[in-house]
Parts: structure tokens; C-alpha cells; sequence
């Protein structure tokens, strides 16, 4: 009996000293990842967050559980993961609004600090802002909106995500170029819903937002931020003869700061591959983004760039203060 106890116990080490792996943890990702994204549920930061996750979860092989946490122009969700365990279980899907215009323009409700509490992951979607009414508006184009909002300062409303958000940032760009005044709404609903509803005059939204109820003869696009070969008629701000165009946004993703270098090795490449997808590209681009793919270190500098631009205009604007 003795003899038996003896060899079954020298098993037993063998199996824990002989062979790490079998008593150490899982290389990661060995649980399911937590996703957050900052958009309204269906709203087009939600609906790329999801088509991305799906594809990545592949990729890596592990499970990725989608949250959409909208709210604070687009800073409640931002921060909870920057809050959130640095053990790379928990990665972010966030935009411009979050983490360059409201820090500029509302530094109040920005509890973080995206460039040192962030460590960037990759991708890039672009989406190109426009100035949308509904097709009934009795405005035809960009110069007799503006006409209209200098003879009634402030009558005209404009409906934004937020405060901070992009959308806002370019109505002060344009009404310190064009000397007009409109009011900010902030809205708690897809500004399309709150523009058909007529809750709204004016709406500063994504083409990939209000592409189909244009091309449906519902919404008349006034102004776009870059050109687009789909509406070659509406114009830019310079080719109006202004001296600076509206700001395009973007999404891409990240992680909370200080995640472990294995976690990097996974979710840095697994995004790139993601983003080399031809049929993720098909489904992003039929959402009228921008697609392009910029690697951590290129996307720091970009955003590092705009984020000078966008703060000397804040300061011009005397925003944020």
C-alpha cells in the first residue's frame, strides 16, 4: 500500500512540474472579450462595431460580447473603459467626438486623458459630415440656409448627438465662416428620426446617416465635408470659396492603457487582418464610411495632428472655455 501511495504521488509531480502548461493559465485570449462602443444602439458607430467584433472573434478565436454605451458625447463609455481592468478583456469601438472635439470643446465632462489612458489598437473609419434637410426645406441650397439663418439668428435648429460631438464642432466652423446662427439641439434620438419628424430644421450628420433617405427623394444634402462621386452637385465649404472645409470623423479601436504585451500581440495584428477582409470592406463601405486601415503608430500621429488643428480652432472659436 505504501509502495502504491508513493508511485501515485510521484505521478502526481510529474504531471505539475513536468509539464507546465498543464497547470498554468491559457495563453490569452482564453475567456470572451468585452466590447464597448460608444454609439446609439443602430446608429452607424453600433452597426461597424458589431460587423468588426464578429470577424475579430474569428480571427482570435474567442467570443467578443458587443455593448453599446452611447451618452456624453460619446465619453460615458470612453471612460468606463478606461476605468475598466487592464487586462485586455475589455476593448473599446470609439470616435473623434470622444476622444478630440468634446475634450476641446466640452473639457468639463471629459473625466480621461485619451492620449496617456488609451492605448490604441487600430483601424479607421472615416465618416464624411454633411448638412442635411428634409427634401420640403425651403432651402435649395447651402447659401440660401445660410441667408436665412442671418436674417433669423438662432430660429433655425440644428441637431447634434452631443454637445461635444463632431456635429457641433462643424456648425461652429461653419458659423464662424459664414457669420450665421443656428441653435444646437442636442438630441437623445437618431437625428434622421428627429429631421423626418420635423422635431428639426437642420441636421449635421455622417452621410452614411442620411444617404438612403436622400437617394429615396426624403432629405436634400446641402453640404459635404469632402466630395462623393454618388452627389457630384453638393458642394464643400472651399468650393464655396470658404477657407476650411467641415471635419470628417472616424472610428477606430483601443484598449485600456498598460494591457499585457501578449494581449497587444493578439488584438493589433487580429484588427489588421480584420480590416484586410474583403467582405468586412464590402459591408463597412455599403454603409457610405470611409475604410481604411492605419497601424497604432500611424494612427497616433493622425490623431495627434488633428488634435492640434482642432484646438487652435477651438481657441479661435474661443470654444471650451
Amino acid at each position: 500500500m505504501k509502495r502504491f501511495f508513493f508511485v501515485f504521488i510521484s505521478f502526481v509531480m510529474v504531471l505539475g512540474l513536468g509539464v507546465p502548461g498543464a497547470v498554468q493559465a491559457q495563453p490569452y485570449p482564453n475567456r470572451p472579450i468585452s466590447l464597448i462602443n460608444t454609439g446609439t444602439p443602430g446608429q452607424m458607430l453600433d452597426i461597424p462595431s458589431r460587423i468588426f467584433a464578429d470577424e475579430l472573434a474569428k480571427v482570435i478565436g474567442t467570443q467578443i460580447i458587443v455593448t453599446a454605451k452611447p451618452g456624453g458625447s460619446m465619453t460615458l463609455g470612453t471612460d468606463a473603459v478606461v476605468r475598466s481592468r487592464k487586462d485586455g478583456y475589455t476593448i473599446l469601438y470609439t470616435s473623434a467626438t470622444a476622444l478630440v472635439y468634446a475634450p476641446l470643446t466640452t473639457p468639463k465632462i471629459v473625466p480621461y486623458d485619451g492620449f496617456k489612458d488609451l492605448e490604441i489598437l487600430g483601424g479607421r473609419v472615416l465618416l464624411p459630415f454633411t448638412v442635411t434637410v428634409q427634401e420640403g426645406a425651403p432651402w435649395k441650397t447651402f447659401g440660401e440656409l445660410i441667408d436665412d439663418a442671418k436674417k433669423n439668428p438662432g430660429k433655425i435648429r440644428f441637431g447634434s448627438v452631443g454637445v461635444g460631438a463632431t456635429e457641433s464642432f462643424n456648425l461652429q466652423i461653419i458659423e464662424s465662416l459664414t457669420g450665421a446662427k443656428m441653435t444646437l439641439v442636442p438630441l437623445s434620438t437618431h437625428p434622421a428620426v428627429s429631421l423626418l419628424g420635423g422635431h428639426i430644421e437642420v441636421i449635421g450628420s455622417p452621410l452614411s446617416e442620411v444617404h438612403t433617405y436622400a437617394t429615396s427623394g426624403k432629405f436634400r444634402i446641402l453640404l459635404m465635408a469632402v466630395k462623393n462621386p454618388k452627389f457630384p452637385n453638393v458642394p464643400t465649404l472651399t468650393e464655396l470659396g470658404y477657407r476650411q472645409d467641415m471635419i470628417v470623423g472616424w472610428h477606430a479601436f483601443f484598449a485600456p492603457a498598460g494591457i499585457p504585451e501578449e494581449a497587444k500581440k493578439v488584438l493589433i495584428p487580429g484588427i489588421k487582418k480584420v480590416w484586410e477582409t474583403p467582405e468586412v470592406r464590402t459591408k463597412v463601405e455599403n454603409l457610405a464610411l470611409g475604410y481604411e486601415y492605419r497601424s497604432p503608430a500611424e494612427f497616433r500621429k493622425l490623431w495627434e495632428e488633428e488634435y492640434q488643428i482642432a484646438k487652435e480652432i477651438a481657441a479661435k472659436l474661443g470654444l471650451g472655455k
